[in-house]
């Protein structure tokens, strides 16, 4: 008989629902402070059904859009547990809070960055392109002198 979908599932249930081994969960629970399965007296794991959905919401974003653990980390702060476990169910992505945004108490949006700004931005990343490209073609010239 299956359990309920509110029922509290095992380790062993958890990993095999999320398809994950049972020690990956355990190491997850180290490096996110967010995921707080019930202990048992006995000292045994319960998942609830929210702990399930954010395992699956960290395994979609560490395995299918490949964040590491620090970037699974910053994307759960940035955006809480609710975002990231509406992701085991097909959610979308949240978009990345700018820098500049984030820091800023005051700014509501990117949007409300001055055009000058923007300007300076993508010029700034132009001349760092054309660095790159040089020191690219530098690299290639010193592997084909190699060869």
């Amino acid at each position: 008989m299956a359990k309920s979908a509110e029922a509290y599932r095992t380790i062993s249930e958890a990993a095999a629902e999320v398809d994950l081994p049972a020690h990956v969960l355990r190491f997850w629970e180290t490096k996110f402070a967010q995921l707080k399965p019930v202990k048992h007296k006995n000292g045994r794991r319960l998942y609830r059904p929210q702990d399930i959905a954010l395992l699956k919401g960290l395994r979609r974003l560490l395995y299918a859009e490949g964040h590491t653990i620090k970037g699974a980390q910053k994307y759960l702060r940035d955006n809480g547990v609710a975002a990231v476990a509406a992701l085991a169910d097909g959610g979308e992505l949240a978009a990345p809070v700018p820098a500049s945004a984030a820091n800023t108490a005051t700014e509501s949006s990117a949007a409300s960055v001055p055009a000058a700004m923007k300007a300076d931005s993508i010029n700034a990343l132009k001349s760092a392109l054309s660095r790159v490209e040089q020191a690219k073609a530098r690299l290639d010239k010193a592997l084909a002198a190699r060869s």
